[in-house]
């Protein structure tokens, strides 16, 4: 349900330096130009003015036989943002093989474009052969763009190779890649899960994600810690016991198959042989979501349920995804500190079915009397040992995991645990992922 295609976590930003948002303005409020020169644009020769804020150009007007300016052509200036611009270059002619040098042709700007809430790159080029013009704008133009904070400088980039059809290694490295390189941005590579990258930016698109990383865009985030009683297993931001779990364990088992197939059929399979598990959930409330005084939300008090239970889920954020558009845990916030606690009680199948599929439609798919929604803080699952699970028909749920271990779904990873996992938010962590 999780697996897509990339994840990426921020772990350099830019050293700061003069904030090009502050200052570079006359006294009358006017921006005081860095430099001004002569570019070719396209077909037409350009007046250009660089400034703290602003690359501004726009066409010289041609003067007429008789000396003065033809005033009827139009003479619009354009502009751009230098927040929007994310890389320069110098832009030279090369032969076929060769790697430097090369004729100088002027430089070329990388803008990020913003259209709803998909970004895109785009290339403007400033012709003129002179070395030292070029040189001095280039020079001008990087020192404004290494004065914006936050932008990253290296990334840890996490790349999960099994996923979306096993094209993720294809799209990181023709879609992602590039662009990275073109912002002089250091990369480490690894793997995952793009579920929380679809959640920040409301679109799961890989040059979106990408962008807003080079931007310097930063959203906090609340993150999980997921333990058992003797270790720290593992951060995260969801978690699934019971259905999602057992689900993502039989697909795991089938890896051979296409990505969908595999989905469906393991939803399917799981279904046609459901059955709950028997666990003990303690959690600690959200202290805001309690109501009295202030001395009862002080002493917040650990809640605790038992019973047999279809599916268990734990969500720190939306957790949009192509099976939930509007997100597992749609109640959610990215940073209030709080955690969804979604506890699925035993029903029948066809109630239960009615559940999961109104993930995928406008209706509330929390309204059964069998399904509890809780804010949390804190959350302790303890599953209950199950004895003489030897049925043909629950074999197969169990053969993925080692004896005695349970599966969880951990942000659409298989994690195998036979004890009781405890689940902390920590909140408003800073998080810049793809």
């Amino acid at each position: 349900l999780f697996r897509e295609t990339l994840y990426m976590t921020r772990r350099g930003a830019a050293p700061r330096a003069r904030d090009p948002q502050r200052g570079g303005e006359a006294a009358g409020g006017e921006e005081t130009p860095l430099l001004r020169g002569i570019f070719q644009i396209g077909k037409r020769s350009c007046d250009v003015v660089l400034s703290a804020r602003q690359l501004r150009w726009s066409p010289i007007q041609p003067e007429s036989r008789g000396g003065d300016s033809n005033m009827n052509l139009p003479c619009k200036e354009e502009f751009v943002e230098m927040k929007d611009i994310f890389s320069v270059k110098l832009k030279r002619r090369r032969f076929v093989g060769q790697k430097k040098g090369g004729v100088l042709l002027g430089i070329t700007v990388f803008v990020c474009l913003k259209k709803e809430n998909k970004l895109k790159d785009s290339a403007i080029n400033f012709n003129n052969v002179s070395e030292d013009h070029c040189h001095s704008w280039f020079r001008c133009l990087k020192e404004i763009l290494n004065g914006f904070p936050n932008r990253p400088k290296s990334l840890k980039v996490f790349v999960n190779p099994n996923s979306h059809k096993r094209e993720a290694t294809r799209v990181y490295y023709e879609q992602v890649a590039p662009l990275f390189k073109l912002a002089d941005i250091k990369t480490d590579v690894a793997g995952s899960t793009n579920v929380l990258a679809h959640t920040l930016h409301g679109i799961n698109h890989a040059v979106t994600a990408t962008l807003h990383i080079i931007m310097g865009y930063i959203q906090p985030v609340d993150i999980c810690t997921f333990s058992s009683p003797s270790k720290l297993l593992r951060f995260g931001f969801s978690a699934m016991f019971g259905f999602g779990a057992r689900t993502l364990a039989l697909a795991e088992k089938h890896r051979w198959m296409p990505s969908n197939q595999r989905r469906d059929f393991a939803v399917i399979k799981t279904l046609a042989s459901l059955k709950p598990e028997e666990c003990e959930l303690s959690f600690l409330p959200l202290k805001n979501s309690l109501q009295g005084s202030q001395e009862n939300v002080t002493k917040v008090q650990w809640h605790t349920i038992q019973g047999h239970f279809l599916n268990v889920s734990i969500m720190a954020i939306p957790c949009l995804c192509s099976m939930a558009p509007r997100g597992l845990a749609p109640n959610t916030r990215l940073n209030n500190g709080s955690m969804a606690l979604i506890v699925v009680r035993n029903t029948s199948r066809a109630e239960f079915i009615k559940h999961l599929k109104r993930y995928a439609s406008v209706k509330n798919q929390f309204n059964f009397p069998f399904v509890e929604t809780y804010a949390v803080q804190e959350v302790k699952v303890q599953p209950r040992t199950k004895i003489g699970c030897n049925t043909e028909e629950n074999v197969y749920l169990h053969a993925t995991s080692a004896e005695g271990n349970y599966p969880w779904n951990i942000d659409g990873d298989l994690m195998e645990e036979a004890s009781e996992v405890h689940y902390i938010v920590q909140e408003k962590n800073s998080c810049q992922v793809e």
